[in-house]
């Protein structure tokens, strides 16, 4: 791995970089890279910022969420490729995840510890609470003058990936980097309300539906729900609006793990790991197949839902100590 010094010099070199995060983007990844992309724009670099999937209506506010193009990625004399927040290129996307072995350097900047780490040139701090924060240390590093867009952009990445500062991941250090944010005159008050207090219709219904499908282990310590495409088109709902529905499984007293399964176009299932205080739910979706960090982690499994459920489920009662389904 390399330093971020190492980082800021050859970010320093790039001409015209395709700047990318992983497919599903989230607050952390699309604000992470759209800061990102002001920053090589007021260097005086071309920069492109795309991704294989829509973005969520929720982060329509994001300064430059205009210029993020979805889809095949768009052609450009490129030479360099960015990838933030994607522990491994599969995360990248359709069309994406090849990127990394074309003549491109590859620029690989993340939080999410991996031993499929890829790039030219590699910065992964598994105790960054958001790709935000890492962002926002190399700005300083490269003593780019910070504008209002950049720290809205940072802010959104940091709230959003140490939910809204609640997550163990948060340190005295996220909360001042926070409020330096703040103090460049981030309207913070009005982003809570646009992130965490205005809900859509259809988000509400879909969360409605999922209630009802709310089940516990016999131990009471795992709680899951399920979301199926049925559900998905009888509400309304977008992919987009499964974010953040877990949590409510994981809220309930008793509950160290909660479960949802997300059931996705091409049939696989979604499974959103998250956990209060003893379960390493980054390791249960790596022994799964997937990853992310100590208490909040996912992973994909194909199959019939029943065999799943089954086999997933146990797998968390095991982890938090619980005995029976």
């Amino acid at each position: 791995m390399n330093k971020l010094e190492v980082i800021a010099r050859a970010i320093s070199n790039v001409k015209h970089a395709l700047i990318c995060g992983h497919i599903m983007p989230d607050g952390d990844c699309l604000g992470s890279v759209l800061a990102l992309a002001m920053i090589l724009r007021q260097l005086g670099k071309q920069a492109t910022v795309a991704g294989p999937d829509p973005i969520p209506e929720i982060y329509e506010f994001l300064p430059g969420i205009q210029d993020y193009r979805v889809g095949s990625p768009p052609e450009g004399a490129y030479d360099t490729l960015i990838a933030l927040d994607c522990p491994v290129t599969e995360r990248l996307g359709s069309g994406y995840r090849d990127l990394p072995g074309r003549d491109l350097t590859v620029i690989n900047i993340d939080h999410h510890a991996s031993t499929n780490s890829y790039g030219t040139y590699r910065y992964i701090d598994p105790q960054a609470a958001a790709v935000g924060e890492i962002i926002f240390d190399l700005l300083q590093l490269m003593k780019v003058n910070i504008s209002l867009d950049m720290a809205i952009c940072l802010y959104t990445a940091i709230v959003t990936d140490t939910g809204s500062f609640q997550y163990e991941s948060t340190t005295p250090n996220t909360h001042r980097r926070a409020a330096h944010l703040i103090e460049m005159g981030v309207p913070f008050s009005r982003i809570n309300v646009l992130l965490y207090e205005e809900k859509s219709r259809v988000s509400q219904l879909l969360l409605s539906a999922a209630l009802k499908t709310l089940s516990f282990s016999d131990c009471g310590r795992v709680a899951w729900m399920i979301i199926t495409r049925d559900m998905l088109r009888d509400t309304g709902a977008k992919d987009e609006h499964t974010e953040g529905i877990v949590n409510y499984a994981r809220s309930i007293k008793g509950v160290e793990v909660g479960l949802l399964f997300h059931e996705l176009p091409d049939g696989k299932y979604k499974i959103s790991f998250r956990s209060k205080k003893t379960v390493d739910v980054n390791r249960l979706a790596s022994f799964l197949g997937g990853g992310g960090h100590l208490r909040a982690a996912g992973c994909e499994i194909a199959g019939k839902i029943s065999t799943i459920e089954k086999e997933v489920v146990a797998a968390a009662v095991h982890a938090a100590g619980g005995a029976g389904l």
